[in-house]
């Protein structure tokens, strides 16, 4: 039987392919463009931008610098008398006035300047660059704006750029070799045989290339459709989501820090491997941003293969777990597994579902037996807590990395949740352990972790290794263990970063919330999930420990809003002789204040307890960096002035804000009615008259929320 030879396409195919190949090169050229044109508006605004901050610096530079770089015998000892102080002076003054000075002639000059040129380029390189929040400064406003397009550039077309420069290259050289193709019979009669198969071929490349573009299209229109955004609206933007400018930034322009600490002073034969690491993030979502030392993280994890991120809070050390993971799912690894204490359990089910395209199980809970059959099944992230990992019973399947956050949970290596996970370690091809407890005093507690990850190493490890220093012990620990502080890698500070901490209620809670939704008790409703009888029964009240506590061991303190007395009374029992306060609408100014200047001047961090209206305002309380909200308020202003008691001119720190908040109850509903009204806040009022004589004019009524959600609850739990 003869096979069957598929016939050419006709004239007209071929001329509809190469027409739609036009257009696919077009848009491609689009991608490109924009893309090219938004980050060389980033760096020229930049550019101006971070000048007067060059300058500042250079101003601080005292003559004294210049003489260290110019050749000794140049006599500059006489150029403070003549007003010239600093490099700046240098600079401003040129090489004219410099050979004014007595004894400086015009080679001395010459060298003067150069010598400030280079240091002006010194401060520059290193310069740690901030965006004061300024919206009358022009240069300040383009370079936002820039960047906000940039966003807008990067969210539509980015993950596509590469493919768009293939296309574009590919497409300009092989379309006109391919126009012969759609020629017509009679002429394509007279053309030489080769001439006809080159043109065939280059067809064949061109239709495999257009339907390989699948989604380009579509962003470059999404591209062309995007508007300069109005000042007003980059300001507002970037108030709330300045993390994310400074990532755009980042992937521009080198922002200064401290490479040594953002590499977390590792020796150099590791840094080289983690920076020959490559990190696919292809199965990551288009939004994250990742910041440099936070790929470095997800790449050290790969690399070393079994280790401790100890990143102090705040530094986005979940971020870096799913980023490793999600670059070995792009590389075919198909299940994964995060072990975390059950308050945190939702949150990771959250954020790797936001951050990633990797499918996230939750095995825990009534359904944990089907949802664990469905892991082993399909794969993904399995998120599992301590107590419920032994029903795992792995292996199989082995997991490509194991995950397990509050590491220092298993610091007891007699305890029985330390034994499973040292068992499912044993199995995983990758390990990280997470933990923001800094650990270079613990000796015998950080080696009992690295015996689960590197028992070699562990047993090196010893006493002497933390008692002669910090540096002695991350050296011996390097091969295993990556820390970094805020301080030292992010440069911008000091910003705001806010956490959405969201839990589960357990039997006790969660019965005292059924019974006030059936009461249609509003209010015990709000604050149900801390009406029990001890701290472990309460979701909230773990996590509000967890977090104080992991903050006051790296030194930082912390206030706590509730609106409710009884919320704080619960807080401030918990917490024990680590509370101060509580500060309540009964207690005189005097005394607020007073209680606020002993918190400030307390050598020991604690926690501030407070009632959010009555602490809210009138008290500024820059001693605090974290700032932990009980629930959500019924007036989102009363929020922002809580916040704004520690995140205020004189904080020093990034200021760190945790919302508790249970799923599927009051507290979501009213992210959700809150959330939309936000939105037309910002969209329709914000900057009207009105708004800015009174915040919560435009606040949803307390009474019509009230009823809107318990009606809500009462259905969806019928009762």
């Amino acid at each position: 039987m003869v096979a069957e030879v598929a016939a050419p396409p006709s004239r007209r195919e071929t001329r509809a392919l190469l027409a739609r190949a036009g257009r696919l090169q077009a848009d491609a050229e689009t991608i490109v463009g924009a893309l090219e044109a938004a980050r060389a508006e980033v760096v020229a605004a930049y550019e101006v931008a971070s000048e007067p901050q060059v300058w500042d610096a250079v101003g601080k530079m005292s003559i004294e610098t210049v003489k260290d770089t110019v050749d000794g015998r140049a006599r500059l000892d006489e150029l403070p008398a003549h007003g010239i102080r600093s490099v700046a002076d240098v600079l401003e003054a040129g090489p004219e006035r410099l050979k004014r000075v007595p004894g400086i002639g015009e080679v001395a000059a010459r060298k003067t300047m150069h010598a400030a040129e280079q240091l002006k380029r010194a401060a520059r390189d290193s310069l740690q660059f901030r965006i004061a929040f300024d919206p009358k400064n022009a240069e300040l406003t383009r370079l936002v704006r820039s960047l906000a397009v940039y966003g807008l550039v990067w969210d539509a077309a980015g993950k596509y750029e590469g493919q768009a420069k293939k296309l574009a290259g590919e497409l300009g050289t092989q379309r006109p070799i391919a126009a012969p193709a759609e020629a017509g019979r009679l002429r394509r009669m007279f053309m030489r045989a080769g001439d006809k198969a080159v043109a065939d071929e280059a067809a064949q490349q061109v239709r495999a290339l257009v339907e390989g573009a699948d989604g380009l299209s579509e962003a470059a229109d999404q591209v062309r459709a995007i508007r300069k955004p109005k000042d007003k609206q980059v300001w507002r933007d970037f108030e709330r989501r300045s993390a994310e400018y400074y990532g755009l930034l980042g992937q521009v322009v080198g922002l200064g820090g401290d490479v040594a600490a953002s590499e977390g002073f590792l020796p150099a034969d590791i840094v080289e491997r983690v920076g020959a690491q490559k990190l696919d993030t292809s199965r990551l979502d288009a939004g994250l941003r990742l910041r440099g030392y936070q790929s470095f993280g997800a790449r050290f994890a790969l690399v070393q293969r079994r280790v401790v991120l100890g990143d102090e809070m705040g530094l986005g050390k979940t971020v870096q777990a799913i980023a490793a993971m999600a670059h070995l799912a792009a590389r075919g690894a198909t299940h994964f597994l995060v072990v975390c204490p059950a308050s945190v359990l939702i949150n990771w089910a959250r954020e790797v579902d936001k951050h990633s395209s990797i499918p996230v199980v939750s095995l825990h809970g009534s359904g944990r037996a089907r949802a664990i059959a469905r892991w082993r099944t399909g794969g993904g992230v399995g998120v599992v807590t301590f107590g419920s990992l032994g029903a795992l019973q792995l292996p199989p399947p082995r997991p490509a990395m194991l995950v397990v956050d509050e590491a220092h949970y298993v610091k007891n290596p007699g305890a029985q949740r330390s034994q499973a996970v040292n068992r499912v370690a044993a199995e995983s091809e990758r390990v990280l352990f997470l933990t923001g407890t800094p650990m270079e005093n613990r000796i015998d507690e950080f080696r009992a972790l690295i015996d689960h990850l590197r028992p070699e190493i562990a047993g090196e490890m010893g006493r002497e290794h933390a008692a002669i220093s910090v540096e002695a012990f991350r050296r011996a620990a390097a091969p295993v263990y990556l820390r970094r502080n805020q301080s030292d890698v992010l440069t911008e500070l000091p910003e705001l970063v806010q956490v959405d901490e969201w839990e589960e209620f357990g039997r006790e809670d969660g019965a005292a919330y059924r019974e006030a939704v059936r009461d249609g008790n509003f209010m015990a409703m709000r604050r149900a999930a801390f009406a029990v009888h001890r701290a472990q029964d309460s979701a909230k009240l773990t996590r509000l420990l967890e977090l104080a506590r992991e903050a006051m061991a790296n030194g930082r303190k912390v206030v706590v809003f509730s609106y409710f007395r009884d919320v704080l009374t619960a807080v401030s029992t918990s917490l024990g002789t680590d509370a101060r306060g509580p500060i309540t609408g009964s207690t005189p100014v005097a005394d607020r204040q007073r209680i606020v200047d002993e918190f400030t001047a307390a050598k020991r961090p604690g926690v501030l307890v407070c009632q959010i209206e009555a602490a809210g305002v009138g008290v500024n309380i820059q001693a605090a960096s974290v700032v932990i909200l009980c629930e959500p308020q019924v007036k989102p202003s009363i929020e922002a002035q809580a916040i704004a008691r520690a995140h205020r001119m004189g904080q020093v720190r990034t200021v760190q804000v945790h919302r508790l908040l249970i799923a599927d109850s009051v507290d979501e509903r009213m992210i959700e009615l809150l959330g939309s009204k936000a939105q037309l806040f910002d969209a329709y009022v914000r900057h009207s008259t009105i708004a800015q004589a009174s915040p919560g004019a435009v606040d949803m009524s307390e009474v019509q929320l009230a009823r809107m959600i318990v009606a809500q609850e009462q259905q969806r739990l019928a009762v």
